[in-house]
């Protein structure tokens, strides 16, 4: 008895190891196959996958865990001419099933950091630039492992792109729209980029 159950321990390791490989097999692959997509083809994007695209978003790390976040979800295209006035992108904007436009508020209200039990006090959040990319890499690779393409397209720090949609959608003041991503469906003719470098990985020193 005692021989088996030692069996039966040793398989069941050996199939937790294999289904960790596995997994880091599939996180690698979803990110080294991530890739700009730049052209879609018009479709929808189901409720249950646009959640979950903004779920793994949201999980970002965020400094201080402000979460400085916030998220527009563009899916009507007559507003698009509005609130993308002049964006060399528009092409994208409208082939596209949706444009997630990912925002930041640059203030938060807390306690000061050199009298934590003392009032709460509107301050500027300095990090909300780095919580931001993280936001927007997520979605990104996101969207690569539901089989949708989708594009980083800048926004801020562009007056000429960021005054359309800060006033059409009408954000607070505090409000900066970071960075604008359409995502659909395409052809899969879009192929990633290989850019790994190891002339650029410098161990214990430059």
């Amino acid at each position: 008895m005692a021989a088996a159950a030692m069996m039966f321990a040793a398989c069941c390791n050996k199939q937790e190891a294999a289904t960790e490989v596995n997994t880091a097999d599939m996180v690698m692959q979803n990110i080294l196959n991530r890739k700009s997509v730049r052209s879609y083809n018009g479709d929808s994007i189901p409720a249950d996958v646009m959640e979950n695209l903004l779920r793994a978003a949201m999980a970002a790390p965020s400094g201080r865990d402000l979460r400085p976040w916030q998220i527009v979800v563009m899916t009507d295209k007559s507003q698009y001419e509005t609130v993308f006035e002049g964006n060399f992108n528009m092409q994208k904007f409208m082939e596209s099933g949706a444009v997630i436009i990912l925002c930041a508020d640059t203030t938060f209200t807390a306690p000061t950091r050199d009298n934590p039990d003392g009032p709460a006090v509107t301050q500027v959040n300095q990090m909300w630039r780095d919580d931001l990319g993280a936001v927007t890499e997520n979605l990104l690779l996101a969207a690569e492992a539901y089989g949708l393409g989708a594009c980083w397209t800048a926004c801020y720090p562009y007056p000429d792109r960021m005054d359309p949609i800060k006033k059409a959608l009408q954000l607070p003041s505090t409000v900066v729209p970071y960075a604008v991503v359409p995502i659909g469906y395409h052809d899969g003719t879009t192929q990633p980029k290989d850019k790994w470098d190891p002339a650029r990985v410098h161990y214990n020193r430059w």
